[in-house]
Formats: structure tokens, sequence, C-alpha cells
């Protein structure tokens, strides 16, 4: 395959996953605004979250499994075993997901009383229906998946991109007017809307699954022509090969539900605990909806980006690390690090400084909200450093301390959970969240510096750098903020955004100029930094 293609196909790829992504981070505001304020999400996040980990287990990693060996056996001209795997894959997909689904299910009650909170006004029973809704998606996203898969192991990436943003309309579409509707056209309850919401999972993969469908019947022919040019001279055990797949994508599962896990422990016990030490129990719910779902869709954003940019280095350090270049491993793992620190510090930073505006104008003006988002942006940083090192780990094909890693930050978390929201409040349960991501990251560094015969030593310098460049931004944003703040109020959604571009602006001008004048860039975006400074006339 020639490398335009591989190109177009990738770029094609990561089009259709930040076009999917931005869908799903941005219908918060009008989600936000339909059901009524935070509370109404804490309810969606008891059936999304432990959907989300149930998904995780169904697929357990199989579709990207059934990719790689499609790939690499259609590069041989083996294209019969591809097909084989790709077959017996969606009969495993389907029972899996069945199973799934009915395991959740009928654990709904068991869910639904571990999470629910006394007083905040929902029952076990409201808690049972939602969790209930959503799972029917499981029935269909596993064996979507798998066909996703499929077409990407023979190099298409059309198919995948296009099936996810059609996902992602039609499940926010339904979401949406669904819930609209519920409330305001058939005045019925909160509950039935929420459940309305969850449910949208199932409809936006099932029509995923039709355009993945008609997909495969028009290239079928191609495909079933391919079929008759295999080559028949490679014999493989396909129950070997589903055994190498679970081995491997175990840690890879593990990581993709993390965030999963630590929300999955806050709603176990964040409003038991609030509730316990004096909060009402409409409050505690309010605060979980700001915790684990107003708040945390905002963080995620640049560590979503920030994870992107440096993933993209990974691979490479796959190679490396496999071909047994040392020096050249050291250098990538240096570029990783530079890239995720270089995007994250300052956007995390900024969403600190700024969070009163960026809350306002995703939601609305609430003191609670803005006062917990400004605490949760600083441990995005290092939820971005946590995916990234994790990443490394199964570059380096010591992917076994990847679980272990997560199991000693998710102990972190459940330990100091109480004593941390007994002193602090709800922030408590953000601050433990960072305590744990803390632990797994410190400790995937170890291993890392271990394994890979790492020195961290550069990355302290530049880290160093970075802040000191970080601090004076932050100085130049508060200021402008203070300035503006005299004759613009943060409390309306217009002035929010004002301020927004303003003080952001500031910030990014200071960060950028400073960043090139010391010669930062260069160092983490090679030659192309001097092009630029010497078109903005910017001296070293």
């Amino acid at each position: 395959m020639s490398s335009s293609k591989l190109l177009r196909g990738t770029f094609i790829l990561t089009l259709g996953t930040f076009i999917s992504k931005f869908l799903g981070l941005f219908y918060v505001i009008p989600f936000y605004w339909i059901m009524g304020g935070a509370g109404p999400m804490t309810l969606y996040n008891f059936g999304y979250v432990p959907y989300q980990i149930f998904l995780g287990i169904a697929t357990a990693g199989v579709p990207l499994a059934v990719a790689k060996y499609v790939a690499k056996y259609n590069a041989i001209g083996e294209y019969e075993i591809g097909r084989r795997l790709f077959r017996t894959g969606v009969y495993l997909m389907l029972a899996t997901g069945v199973v799934s689904f009915v395991a959740m299910y009928a654990l709904a009650p068991v869910l639904a009383g571990l999470q629910s909170i006394e007083g905040s006004g929902y029952t076990v029973e409201d808690v049972t229906g939602v969790i209930r809704a959503v799972s029917f998606a499981l029935i269909v996203i596993p064996v979507m998946s798998l066909i996703r898969g499929f077409f990407q192991g023979y190099q298409s990436m059309g198919p995948s991109a296009v099936s996810q943003v059609i996902e992602q309309i039609v499940r926010i579409a339904f979401l949406l007017v669904g819930s609209a509707t519920v409330l305001y056209i058939l005045h019925g309850t909160v509950v039935s809307a929420i459940s309305i919401a969850t449910f949208a999972a199932f409809i936006g993969a099932l029509a995923s699954l039709v355009c993945l469908l008609w997909y495969f019947f028009k290239r079928k022919k191609g495909l079933d022509a391919l079929l008759r040019t295999s080559k028949g001279e490679v014999k493989v055990s396909l129950p070997s090969m589903y055994k190498d797949i679970f081995i491997t994508a175990i840690p890879f599962v593990v990581v993709g539900i993390a965030s999963s896990l630590y929300q999955q422990i806050d709603q176990f016990t964040f409003g038991r605990i609030l509730t316990w030490i004096g909060y009402s129990g409409h409050e505690a719910e309010n605060l979980l909806g700001i915790v684990n779902f107003s708040a945390q869709k905002l963080v995620i954003i640049p560590v979503s980006l920030a994870t992107a940019f440096s993933m993209t280095i990974v691979p490479l350090v796959t190679a490396a690390y496999a071909r047994g270049e040392q020096e050249n491993v050291k250098k990538q793992l240096n570029d990783v690090f530079q890239v995720l620190l270089f995007i994250t510090l300052p956007a995390c930073i900024g969403m600190a400084l700024l969070a009163e505006p960026l809350y306002t104008v995703f939601y609305e003006h609430d003191p609670a909200g803005i006062q917990i988002l400004a605490f949760y942006a600083p441990v995005a940083i290092l939820l971005s450093l946590f995916s990234v090192t994790a990443a490394i780990l199964q570059g380096i094909d010591e992917q076994r301390f990847t679980i272990l890693s997560l199991l000693i930050g998710l102990l972190t978390k459940s330990i100091f959970q109480m004593p941390l929201m007994m002193w602090m409040g709800a922030r408590g349960s953000v601050a433990a969240t960072g305590l744990g991501y803390t632990v797994s990251v410190i400790f995937a560094m170890i291993i890392i510096r271990k394994y890979a015969n790492y020195n961290f030593s550069v990355i302290l310098r530049r880290t160093v750098l970075m802040l000191i460049l970080n601090l004076v931004m932050a100085i130049a944003v508060l200021l402008a903020y203070q300035g503006f703040t005299l004759f613009i109020n943060p409390e309306s959604k217009f002035s929010s955004m004002l301020l927004l571009i303003l003080c952001g602006g500031v910030g990014a001008l200071v960060y950028g100029y400073l960043s090139l004048r010391l010669r930062l860039f260069d160092k983490v975006f090679g030659p192309r930094a001097a092009t630029i400074r010497r078109k903005l006339r910017i001296k070293a």
C-alpha cells in the first residue's frame, strides 16, 4: 500500500474521531439546559458509567486485534485467515454483547442500590430503569466495533470514520429531541427523560451498524475477489490466536475504562460520605453531577488534545524499542513527554484561572461548579500523563505493569476518598482522584526508567522551564482578568465568552512569545520554530 494512501486513511480516521469527540463534548451544553442543571446529570451517569465498564469488558479489545491480524495476513496474501477471524469474531462479539447485556440488566437493581443517594429524590427503582435503558446498547456495539476493525485491517478508514460520526449525530439528536419531548411536550418525569437519553446509545449504535453493513455489502464483491486469491500456505489455529488476543488486549481494555472506574468509585461513595457529614441528599446529588459530569467534560478537553498529539509518537517508541535502538527510544520518549507537557500545562492552568467564565459559558454561573472546575483542572495533567505512560509501557512490552499501575491508583483513591472528603467536601473526591493518578504515574515512570533505561533528567529540566513560563503566563492572565472584570460582568454568557477570548488570547500570546524567544518551542517541535520566529520577527 502506498504511503499517500496510508496517510489519507489515517487523516480520514483522525478527522472522523475528532468530529465524533467534538460532538460528544459539546452536546452537554443543550443537554444541561434541557435537564435543568447538574442534578439530573448524576442520574445520567448512574447509568452511563457502569455501561462504559461493561462495554470495555464485552469488547475485550477484540476489534483492535482483528484490525491488526487482518492487516498482517492480508499483507502476505492470506485473506482467508482474516475472513475466518472476522466471521468467528462476529459470533464471539454477539455472544459477549448479549451476555454483558443480560448481566447488566439483571444486576441493575444491585448497581442502583450501591449508587443511589439517600434523600436525592431518585429511588433505587429510578436508577434501575436508567441502567437498564442504556444496557441495550451492549447487544449492538461489540459487533459494530468488530466490523470497524475489519475495515481498518483492509486499510479502509472511511467506513469507520463515517460510522463514528453517524453514531454520534444520531445518538445526540435522539438524546436531545427525546429528552426535550418527554419533559416539555409530554410533561413526563426527569427519570423518563434521562432513560430516553441513555437509551440513545442503542439508537446511535444501531445507526452506525446499518452504515457499516451498507459498506460491507457494497464492497463484498471486491472482498470476495481478494478471498479467491488467498494463498492458503499458512495454517493458523484460531483458538491460539484468540488466546493471544485476550492476553495482549487486557491491559488496553483496563486503561480504556480507567476513567470510568474512578468515576464508579465516586458513584459508590460520594453521596454517602457527603450525606454522612451533613449535606442534604439533593446537595450531594448536585455536587456529584458537577464532579462526574459537568466539570469532568471540560477538563477532558485538554487531556484529549494533548494525548492525541503525544500518542502519535508512541508507535515510533514501540518500533525503536523492538529494533533495540536505545538512543532512538530515549529521543522518542523525550518527544512524547515534552509535547504532552507543553500543551497540557498551559491549557489546564488557564482552565483553572478562567474557571468562572468557562463554566458560565458551558452551563451557568454556579459558584460550586466554578470552584470544583478550578480545583479539577490541574488534575487533568495527571490524567494525560497516565494515558501516555500506560501506552509507553505497552510499547516497551511491559503491559503487565499497566494493570498494576491502575490498581495501585484505584486503591489510593479508595483509601483517601473518605478522609479527604471529610476535610475538603466535594473537592476531596477530586483530590483523591489526583492522588490516585499521581501514584499510578510515578509507578509507571519507575518501570519505564528501569526497563527502557530512560533517564528523566531532560524532562525534569524542561518541565521546570515550562513551569516558569506558565507562572509568567498565569500572572498576565490574572492581571488581564482583574482588569477586564472591572467593566465586564462574568455572570452572563456573552460577557464570559468575551472574557475567555480576551484573557485566553493574552495567555496564548505570552506563552507563545516566551516559548519562541527562549527556544523552548524549538526543543519541543524542532526546526519549524525558526520559520515561525522569523515570520513573527521574534529574536531568540
